[in-house]
């Protein structure tokens, strides 16, 4: 999964000085376009101050509600290849900005309102949240800050701070930071921060949900410097994919091999149940019992003959897939294992010779077995089908590469942006041998387990969301007839028209296809 979170609100504050004779800390801005992140120091004059310091701070948050709807299912918080990502867009439009400097991220202690001021040149809109204010109760009652400008710090569930510095997140680790930060160069870059922790402990409900607060490094806050001016896009900016996100990645790839089964390498064999079209767990025997949990169920393999002397069984002990450490997915089932072509017999398999299946690859190149998903005492039988397992693919030495046709079976020209889609991959290998036949001809699709998508924006040709090959969060799942992948429409600004590309890794060479697919728009 590749999920992107726009901000639901943000807006800086600051303590500006305005004509040299009083100080914006009442102001508002949270309906400005961009959020500009300064530093003004002895550039203007404040009562007896020679050199007075001018700073602003940035707040941003997001709705995380999306994600707990799916944590618990297969959003396991402590897999290892769930990341989040804090991006805040550079607007940089020509203007002097700072460079050689380091931002800051906190995560806030209490909630801020957005506001709806929007002067950002002599800050005469008034409202919460500003430098002293961060929100107000009831339209009535004024919520001050604990430190002006959102500043004071401290310990996790401490009750009279406005930025959480450090705490203990219950992982063992004790104490611990709770803050991230970035250097930049130029002052041109993006803002990209990994806070996989802050929202995976957020989620959990150790830290508190109201965002994060974004500033100077402390020094650079306090040293005589002037740094003039850093600006992002908000949530209000014109170029969508220029607003705040929350960059959200989680392996969730489901990969079946039972069309891409090979002897002596492991794979994974999948199994559904469903009732009345809902995944729901097997109910096995006069009891109705679940069939749940790790080591559950049994997959039988067998070939061959007795009578022959050429029987051949393996039986592996299957559990109900899970994603992660804990999420059990309800009515799927999975086992892993390897089939040995050449060894005597393993653990879990019965040969009546030491190659029974040996002619069988020699002259298919294949083997198939019958598979039997049954219970563990083996009383009871759920699905009998059969699997070919193939010889792994060796040829005299060439480099030469399938020439591929891929295309979305399935793809509409509008979503909703509530949808949750699942894209189905066709990949035709058209150098593959064809044989005539009189009756119709069907083909299946090439499987590949290493195809990657990502999304562009048609117009400006912008990529939306890229091909993640590093922690697998656009990795396509392959089942017995193809590829295919799930996909959140709401990570997708609304009227924007949108294409799907591919990248397939295969024999070690990576080939990336574009405009494979029909557009399609968000509404």
């Amino acid at each position: 999964m590749y999920r992107i979170l726009t901000a639901s609100k943000d807006t800086y504050i600051t303590n500006k000085i305005i004509n040299n004779s009083f100080r914006a800390t009442d102001a508002n801005v949270g309906q400005a376009a961009t959020l500009d992140l300064f530093k003004l120091y002895g550039e203007s004059v404040s009562g007896s101050t020679s050199s007075p310091t001018e700073i602003s701070r940035l707040l941003v948050k997001f709705d995380l509600n999306p994600l707990r709807s799916i944590t618990g299912s297969f959003l396991d918080l402590d897999d290892s290849s769930f990341r989040c990502h804090l991006k805040l867009s550079d607007v940089y439009g020509g203007q002097t900005c700072p460079s050689n400097f380091n931002i800051i991220a906190f995560p806030l202690s209490r909630s801020f309102d957005e506001g709806v001021g929007m002067d950002v040149i002599k800050f005469s809109d008034l409202d919460a949240c500003n430098f002293v204010t961060s929100s107000i109760v009831n339209s009535v009652t004024p919520v001050s800050w604990s430190g002006p400008g959102a500043n004071k710090e401290g310990l996790l569930k401490s009750s009279d701070i406005d930025i959480i510095s450090s705490g203990n997140l219950n992982d063992g680790n004790g104490i611990v930071n709770i803050w991230k930060s970035q250097q930049f160069s130029t002052g041109e870059e993006d803002l990209l921060l990994d806070v996989t922790t802050i929202i995976s402990a957020t989620l959990k409900g150790l830290i508190p949900d109201h965002g994060f607060r974004l500033s100077f490094s402390g020094s650079e806050e306090s040293d005589n410097v002037t740094r003039f001016v850093k600006r992002f896009g908000s949530t209000q900016n014109s170029q969508l994919l220029k607003r705040p996100q929350l960059i959200v990645r989680v392996n969730d790839t489901i990969q079946d091999h039972h069309k891409s089964f090979y002897f002596n390498l492991s794979g994974s064999l999948f199994l559904n149940n469903f009732h009345r079209g809902v995944s729901r767990n097997i109910l096995s025997g006069a009891s109705a019992t679940q069939i749940k949990g790790s080591n559950s169920i049994v997959l039988r393999l067998s070939s061959g003959s007795t009578g022959r002397g050429t029987f051949f069984q393996k039986i592996i002990t299957g559990s109900q897939h899970k994603f992660g450490q804990n999420n059990f997915m309800s009515g799927v089932y999975s086992a892993s294992f390897a089939v040995s072509q050449f060894s005597a017999s393993n653990a879990g398999e019965t040969r009546q010779s030491t190659r029974p299946l040996e002619n069988e690859i020699k002259n298919a190149g294949s083997a198939t077995f019958k598979e039997i998903w049954e219970s563990l005492d083996g009383t009871v039988g759920y699905v009998t089908s059969s699997l070919v397992v193939y010889s792994v693919n060796r040829t005299s030495f060439d480099n030469k590469l399938p020439r591929l046709l891929i295309s979305i079976t399935n793809m509409q020209s509008e979503y909703r942006f509530k949808d949750l889609s699942r894209f189905r991959i066709f990949a035709e290998n058209i150098d593959r041998t064809i044989v005539a036949k009189r009756l119709p001809m069907v083909s299946p699709s090439e499987i590949f387990t290493s195809m990657y998508y990502r999304v562009r924006d048609v117009e400006s040709s912008d990529v939306v969301i890229p091909f993640d090959t590093s922690h697998n969060g656009t990795l396509c799942s392959t089942d017995s007839t193809g590829m295919y992948f799930d996909f959140y429409m709401s990570s997708l600004p609304k009227g924007r028209l949108f294409t799907i590309d591919f990248l397939v890794r295969d024999r070690g060479i990576d080939q990336i296809f574009t405009d494979v697919a029909a557009r399609f728009r968000v509404i």
